[in-house]
């Protein structure tokens, strides 16, 4: 892909206008985007200054008129920063009695923090706990004739070994994902369950009553197996979501004052102890503190970014942002003043150093940033 295809695609997501291949081309992208050696190597002649410039005043383009009316500045996506980075530090390589000039030259050298991995713990009805990580292959623990499996993939699965069950209550599991962290379980129907950073799941190790109940804290993607006799429900933080068998993302973390429900594929109901709403694919539910549920449309694949490795915002303020960031990296984040109110949008990889994501926000003028070991000190 060439620069000029990279600005034309971005200035069509950023409008919202992008269709899903388009969008799916533009995640994948490698977002440490490159110009070509041709472009990259050359010194900053008059035809190198006028490209650098007319990239620059695209970029500046794809800004909000309404927004820039009020004093409202958008930031280039991660991928788009990272470019501008590329041509920020080609022009510091050729201007090396200016270096003030570079943002990023402010920051001490600090030890990288890195992004999170793939850990989990798995707290069986004994009460013991297995590291995921850390666990080799193979059964982990029986439950009854209910098998505990990791499988190559790092997968947890369960077996079912026959049809009889204990009598009373099925035993429980909770595989709890920390802060920096993220894995998948295959749940004893076949559901498949993607969890997000400081999240946990509860749920049986068969299910063997009316329907098929999990709790969630926190942020997961389901995927879950058809059966129109056992309705599969998550309950999450006072709201439930009912579904027979569909693709749906919940998130619903403490530090989040909504629970939201968002819907690929089929159709869930969102309720609560006031309310509920039936989604069509492509909506959002979100049950406020209120108890009050309203729906909307949004672009889904922006919704579990997370679980294909990005960060995808769009008119996010920066307490969203690094509600997210702190997460994933596992740091702890300070504010300082009055930190700007401005939104912000773009793409960017979730495996990169925690530094690269900070330079491409500063770029924007609008936030600084400082680190102080694994606390991010956030500044206008």
């Amino acid at each position: 892909m060439t620069t000029e295809e990279y600005i034309k695609l971005y200035e069509k997501f950023n409008a919202g206008q992008c269709t899903p291949e388009e969008e799916k081309r533009l995640m994948e992208f490698e977002d440490d985007f490159r110009f070509h050696e041709t472009e990259s190597s050359l010194p900053l002649n008059t035809k190198n200054r006028q490209k650098r410039s007319a990239i620059y005043a695209r970029i500046r383009a794809t800004l909000n008129p309404k927004a820039q009316n009020r004093n409202y500045r958008r930031m280039w996506g991660w991928a788009a920063a990272a470019a501008v980075v590329l041509l920020v530090s080609a022009i510091f390589i050729f201007q090396t009695k200016q270096p003030q000039n570079n943002i990023a030259a402010s920051r001490p050298l600090v030890k990288p923090i890195k992004p999170g991995r793939n850990t989990a713990i798995l707290t069986l009805a004994n009460g013991s706990n297995i590291t995921l990580d850390d666990a080799k292959n193979g059964v982990l623990a029986k439950s009854g004739k209910t098998s505990v499996k990791k499988l190559a993939n790092g997968l947890i699965a369960y077996s079912n070994e026959g049809s009889a069950q204990p009598a009373g209550e099925p035993a429980k599991n909770v595989v709890t994902v920390p802060r920096g962290g993220k894995y998948s379980i295959q749940l004893p129907d076949g559901t498949m369950v993607w969890l997000n950073s400081s999240s946990s799941l509860s749920y049986p190790v068969a299910f063997t009553g009316a329907d098929r109940s999990v709790t969630l804290t926190g942020e997961a993607y389901f995927e879950v197996t058809k059966n129109k006799h056992l309705p599969f429900i998550v309950h999450a933080n006072g709201a439930d979501v009912k579904v027979l068998g569909t693709h749906f993302n919940v998130t619903a973390y403490e530090d989040e004052k909504d629970i939201k429900a968002t819907l690929l594929e089929g159709s869930v109901s969102l309720s609560n102890n006031k309310t509920s709403t039936l989604l069509i694919p492509g909506q959002q539910g979100i049950a406020g503190p209120d108890q009050q549920i309203t729906t909307k449309t949004v672009n889904v694949n922006q919704v579990i970014a997370w679980k294909t490795g990005y960060f995808i915002f769009r008119d996010d303020d920066i307490q969203s942002i690094m509600r997210k960031i702190s997460r994933w990296y596992d740091v702890e984040v300070e504010y300082q003043g009055n930190v700007t109110r401005k939104t912000f949008g773009g793409i960017y990889s979730m495996n990169k150093d925690i530094n690269e994501l900070l330079k491409g926000l500063e770029l924007t003028g609008l936030i600084h940033f400082k680190i102080e070991e694994r606390r991010i000190i956030v500044m206008n």
